[in-house]
């Protein structure tokens, strides 16, 4: 999904209504998606209370709020920061529609609300411009309160009130959503990594009508515009089919890392996984590992040139070998034939050992920001979006830069960002998973950027899941509950569910 400036979105909205669309009618049905948008985000019906400023992002919160009480069963309250008399004409006009929606004059009694409790936040659009101004930081500073006392979740209606749409910047007293859901069209500076703070995930609410006629430089990955690993499998299907994926990972220090990239794999959907890990430690790890995963024990990682395989995952867990094997890992790096993650303990050695010159466009690079400022440190110093650029500017590999807001990149294309992902991904391990459902996306045939935006997109969701459903909460997620909940995100992914 091309990622607009605030000129180019009211662009898109004056060609909607020459087109012949009323104002109204393009209101209504943002904020009717918005609605069940925000109950496929939260399944468990619960509260809801509206945040509203004056303008329209008052009366998209408004409709949605009629949406999930009338079609989900919600609970629903409004806490308006001026008297409705105040509010743009059509804003008016959802107030009026909504009925008998309790109006807050004070911070809401949350211990005796159903939960989960959201807060929509529809103070201000993307229209506006530099900080708020009273009464509303006073009610910033109230769904602040509650997101940190009470539990409750913000998700902000098209934009973080105080976030600047065009540039991502943060105004003092900015709200800190933990979901933004963008209407129609994405909006440039919310996708900026230094806007992730405030952002919290991701989501579109796809308006048909809401079009942006030429690609832009920063895209968002979201099902409801990318149509890759979205066909369901022939019937006579076969495990060949799915594709051949080989992992060196594991040493004795780690042996935990080889087995989550075999079950991210696994997960992943690869038709045949093959674990190759050093002697020593295939004791270690085979007893953890799934059953459906092949152990191959090595003596030197260079044996894997003789076997076959579709996509080859390397890295993860490896920690520091003896010279003599590390030099045959980078060779094995550079001789591969098959498209290659290259991950963790790998691209240090890559690092350490000055072989980025070897990187081709045969190899997609995942490394978090340390293994990154190791690999290209003049890289490091500057914005991660520029950062992506210029690597791409200057090399033909594939880049999946991590963070709470991950990047892909790759020389052609636009700069993909990531909308899904929890907090609680913040464990040792999760990339280790990340890399194995990489790999079983190159093994079924996606190319390099295609494999690298599923696999996170389906790893943040997956973790999302986990955490809506209440299986668990942001402290007690592990890359396992991640695996554990990979199927439902396939399924939220072909169905453009989230």
């Amino acid at each position: 999904m091309a990622a607009v400036t605030v000129q180019e979105m009211r662009d898109a909205e004056t060609r909607a209504m020459a087109s012949g669309l009323a104002e109204e009618e393009i209101l209504n049905h943002a904020g009717e998606l918005l609605g069940h948008a925000l109950a496929k985000f939260f399944p468990k019906p619960g509260s809801a209370i509206a945040y509203l400023g004056k303008g329209h992002n008052a009366g998209d919160a408004l409709v949605a709020l009629r949406i999930l009480r009338d079609t989900y069963g919600w609970k629903i309250s409004t806490r308006a920061a001026y008297p409705i008399d105040a509010c743009a004409p059509l804003t008016r006009r959802k107030w009026n529609e909504l009925g008998n929606a309790e109006n807050l004059s004070a911070t809401p009694d949350w211990q005796n609300r159903e939960s989960p409790l959201i807060l929509l936040d529809g103070l201000l659009g993307i229209g506006a411009q530099g900080p708020m101004r009273e009464p509303l930081p006073a009610m910033a500073r109230e769904m602040q309160w509650l997101r940190d006392n009470a539990g409750a979740h913000i998700a902000a209606v098209d934009i973080p009130s105080g976030l600047d749409a065009d540039s991502g910047t943060a105004t003092p007293g900015t709200v800190t959503a933990d979901l933004t859901l963008m209407i129609g069209l994405a909006k440039r500076g919310l996708l900026m990594s230094h806007a992730a703070t405030h952002t919290g995930a991701l989501s579109l609410v796809s308006v048909d009508c809401l079009k942006h006629p030429h690609p832009t430089d920063i895209e968002l990955i979201c099902p409801q515009t990318l149509h890759f690993g979205k066909s369901p499998r022939p019937f006579d299907f076969h495990k060949g089919m799915a594709g051949r994926v080989a992992i060196l990972a594991g040493s004795t220090n780690y042996p935990g890392a080889a087995v989550l990239a075999a079950i991210g794999a696994l997960r992943g959907g690869a038709g045949l996984i093959t674990l190759h890990t050093p002697k020593d430690a295939a004791p270690l790890i085979a007893p953890r590992c799934p059953p459906e995963i092949i152990i191959r024990p090595y003596a030197s990682p260079l044996e894997l040139l003789n076997t076959r395989f579709d996509s080859l995952v390397i890295g993860c867990g490896i920690g520091q070998p003896d010279q003599p094997t590390i030099a045959e890992i980078i060779r094995l790096i550079a001789d591969t034939r098959a498209p290659t993650v290259v991950d963790a303990d790998a691209l240090n050695l890559i690092a350490a050992n000055s072989q980025t010159h070897t990187l081709d466009e045969r190899h997609l690079l995942t490394p978090h920001p340390g293994e990154f400022a190791r690999l290209f440190p003049e890289l490091a110093k500057i914005s991660r979006e520029a950062a992506a650029s210029s690597f791409i500017a200057n090399s033909m590999a594939t880049l999946l830069l991590k963070g709470s807001r991950s990047l892909i990149a790759q020389r052609g294309n636009p700069i993909l960002a990531n909308s899904t992902g929890t907090p609680g991904m913040a464990t040792g391990g999760q990339g280790d998973l990340l890399s194995g459902v990489i790999g079983a996306q190159l093994a079924a045939g996606l190319t390099s950027i295609e494999s690298a935006a599923l696999g996170a997109w389906l790893c943040g969701r997956a973790s999302e899941i986990a955490i809506h459903s209440h299986s668990q909460s942001e402290q007690s997620l592990s890359p396992s509950d991640t695996a554990n909940h990979i199927g439902r995100a396939f399924i939220d992914w072909q169905g453009s569910r989230r």
